[in-house]
């Protein structure tokens, strides 16, 4: 048995080596930077990977979602996609625009490659053109930051982490390993890929701002938008220690940080 659990224990070495010289390739190799912010990022996923995976996932929802015949949300969901995807400029993206017929969740997201997904609830809260730009600029953001992407990565060095702390605790009693590993997963998560995924979501608030201002919508109404959103929400979102998204109203005041930046872009396109 000793022999077995040290074999065990070299082959644990040997593919944490492997995979420490893999990331160490990443980090010389997949060094990013995010649109607008100019963050960089550490990205060791491909985009072709990554347009495989949006293009696999959006079949999926076809599949499993009844997809809406309501011709004015269609229309003004492609009418304000396609103006977003105009200044964006990805022209090795494949658009698609779908409204999912589901009245009970108000939310939208944007695939890898292009494909966008409004589920109709959202309309509750949708005012104008500029209410929808708000949420639809922010989906695309998240998509041209590589933010996803950039979240496998977070979870690929998660996981070397917890296999070298594996590694190094080999020799402790099965309890003192699970509690480890249960503190390891909770300081990672709440210490380290929360705040990550937060930091995204303000970023694709920033970015969002920009390309809707860009494409002719009052990003003003972006504050109005996520103050609806506020209202209709509050009691009922966990403490945003624990939250993949910022509260409210830390999202709305660097909203209105970052307006006079966008409002630039949109008088110009007014204004030319």
């Amino acid at each position: 048995m000793r022999l077995s659990y040290r074999s065990g224990g070299l082959r644990l070495k040997g593919r944490i080596h492997l995979l420490a010289f893999i990331l160490l390739l990443g980090v010389v190799w997949a060094c990013a930077e995010a649109p607008v912010t100019g963050r960089k990022q550490l990205i060791l996923i491909s985009e072709s990977q990554e347009m495989a995976l949006g293009l696999k996932a959006f079949q999926q929802v076809l599949k499993e979602e009844r997809i809406s015949r309501d011709p004015v949300k269609n229309a003004m969901v492609r009418r304000v996609g396609h103006r977003i995807a105009k200044v964006v400029r990805r022209p090795d993206f494949q658009w698609e625009f779908v409204v999912i017929d589901n009245d009970d969740v108000a939310n939208a997201f944007c695939l890898p490659g292009g494909k966008v997904v409004v589920y109709s609830g959202l309309f509750r809260y949708v005012r104008n053109e500029a209410s929808l730009a708000t949420v639809l600029a922010h989906e695309v953001a998240h998509v041209v930051a590589r933010h996803g992407a950039e979240r496998m990565t977070h979870a690929l060095l998660a996981r070397v982490g917890q296999a070298g702390l594996n590694l190094a605790i080999q020799n402790r009693s099965p309890e003192a390993i699970k509690a480890l590993n249960a503190a390891y997963g909770i300081g990672v998560n709440v210490g380290a890929l929360l705040p990550f995924s937060r930091q995204e979501e303000l970023e694709a608030d920033q970015i969002g701002l920009i390309y809707m201002a860009k494409a002719g919508y009052d990003p003003t109404e972006a504050v109005h938008f996520w103050r609806r959103m506020a209202r209709a929400k509050r009691g009922k979102t966990p403490p945003e220690l624990l939250s993949t998204h910022p509260a409210h109203q830390r999202r709305i005041r660097q909203i209105q940080e970052h307006l006079p930046q966008a409002l630039l872009y949109y008088r110009k396109g007014r204004n030319p």
